[in-house]
């Protein structure tokens, strides 16, 4: 046997490995496939999914835990105004109510007191209304007629007026061919009014 030379053997395995390499790569060339598509392909994969991946991660970022706290006092502070805001409103409109309330508790009593001229001027007799004594009642009434006045405590106008149930509250009916129909025709106690709220309905005679 012929003894085989080891350095030509893997000098020869070399070249055969050369050659297929270029034949491979004048392959691809023939197809019109570059040399290492398919690895760059790959790399422009893998850079979209990390661009993709730090985009994702910054969008998910997490807040601060102090403006986290910054919202929620911002939130807190703006119930608690808008809170106090109602019941200053609501406050405001239950003591206005509770004034009206006592305003006409105290307009009914003093009605009262001016039924009580009223009917006491009546029954002075004509040669006598001219004493100081009478003179002075009258005064007095007429004093107390302008302080309700400037009160808004204003009188129901009655007689001659077409009823009104929402002012008048008829006591008796009676049919009279002069008066109009539905015409109030007599009062027997007057009625009033404070800031354009019955106080007191005024007590009438209806015709027809």
């Amino acid at each position: 046997m012929a003894d085989i030379n080891t350095e030509e053997v893997l000098n020869q395995e070399e070249e055969t490995a050369g050659a297929a390499a270029e034949d491979t790569a004048d392959e691809k060339a023939a197809a019109g496939q570059p040399e290492d598509s398919n690895q760059e392909t790959e790399n422009s994969e893998n850079s979209d999914t990390d661009a993709g991946q730090e985009k994702k991660g910054f969008f998910k970022k997490k807040k601060d835990k102090k403006d986290e706290q910054i919202e929620e006092l911002n939130d807190r502070l703006k119930r608690s105004m808008a809170e106090f805001d109602n019941y200053r409103k609501r406050t405001e409109k239950e003591k206005a109510a509770m004034f009206e309330v006592g305003a006409k508790s105290v307009i009914e009593k003093m009605l009262s007191v001016v039924d009580n001229f009223e009917r006491g001027l009546m029954t002075v007799p004509e040669d006598e209304k001219d004493a100081p004594f009478v003179q002075g009642m009258e005064k007095t009434y007429k004093h107390l007629m302008k302080t309700l006045e400037d009160l808004e405590v204003l009188p129901i106008e009655a007689v001659g007026k077409e009823f009104d149930p929402t002012l008048h509250n008829a006591v008796m009916h009676v049919e009279d061919e002069e008066a109009g129909d539905n015409i109030v025709v007599e009062e027997f106690q007057k009625g009033y009014c404070y800031r354009g709220n019955v106080v007191r309905f005024s007590m009438v005679k209806v015709a027809n």
